[in-house]
C-alpha cells in the first residue's frame, strides 16, 4: 500500500461463517458486553478486559480503532458470527512498521464462543488482509508465554515459533517475557 492509498473503512472481510469489518460506533455497546462475559478467560491474558470495562471504555477503543485505520497505522476488525450477527471478538493488525513491511497481529474471542476455531479463521482473514492489501512481508503474533490459547491459535495459522523474547511485552506494570511467532506468505497456504 502506498503512503496515499488508503484502504476503506467500510471494507469486510467474510468465509461465510465470519464477517469482519472496522470497529464502527455501533458496537460499543456489545463490546463491552464481551468483554465482561470474558474477564475471567480473555482477561487473563489482555489487561484491557476487567470486570470495570463499561460502553465508555468500549467507545474509546473503537474510537481509537477508527483513527488508526485512518493513519494506516493498524487496522482493527470487530469479528461477527455471518449467521446471527453476534460480535465474537476482535482481530487486528497493528505495530506496522512500514519500513520493513511487518506488523503485529492480535486476537480475542469471547468466553461464550472459545474453542470453536474462530480466533484461527479471523486471523487467518486478516493476515491475508496484511499480506494482500497492505503489502506486508512479516507478521508477529507475541503471547506470553503461558497463552496456550493464543499459542494454538498461532500455530493452526501455520506461524512459526521463533523465541521466547525477553522483556518483550510490558502488562500489568511489569516487564513479562514473551512467546514470538512469525508469519510469511508462504505460511498460510
Amino acid at each position: 500500500m502506498g503512503a496515499d492509498e488508503t484502504i476503506p473503512a467500510a471494507l469486510e472481510l467474510t468465509d461465510g461463517r465470519l464477517n469482519l469489518r472496522p470497529w464502527q460506533d455501533r458496537d460499543a455497546a456489545a463490546l463491552s458486553e464481551a468483554a465482561l462475559e470474558s474477564t475471567q478467560s480473555v482477561g487473563r491474558w489482555l489487561p484491557w478486559c476487567h470486570a470495570d470495562y463499561d460502553r465508555h471504555a468500549a467507545m474509546a477503543w473503537v474510537t481509537h480503532c477508527q483513527a488508526g485505520w485512518r493513519s494506516g497505522e493498524h487496522f482493527a476488525f470487530a469479528v461477527f458470527d455471518a449467521a446471527s450477527g453476534d460480535l465474537l471478538g476482535g482481530v487486528g493488525l497493528g505495530q506496522r512498521n512500514r519500513v520493513h513491511r511487518s506488523a503485529n497481529l492480535g486476537y480475542w474471542v469471547r468466553q461464550s464462543r472459545h474453542g470453536q476455531g474462530t480466533a484461527s479463521a479471523a486471523a487467518a482473514m486478516v493476515a491475508r488482509f496484511g499480506f494482500g492489501r497492505l503489502g506486508l512481508i512479516r507478521i508477529e503474533i507475541v503471547a506470553l508465554p503461558d497463552n496456550r490459547p493464543s499459542r494454538r491459535t498461532a500455530e493452526k495459522l501455520g506461524a512459526r515459533f521463533e523465541a521466547v523474547a525477553r522483556q518483550r511485552l510490558w502488562v500489568r506494570e511489569q516487564a513479562c517475557d514473551a512467546a514470538v511467532y512469525a508469519l510469511i506468505p508462504q505460511d498460510l497456504g
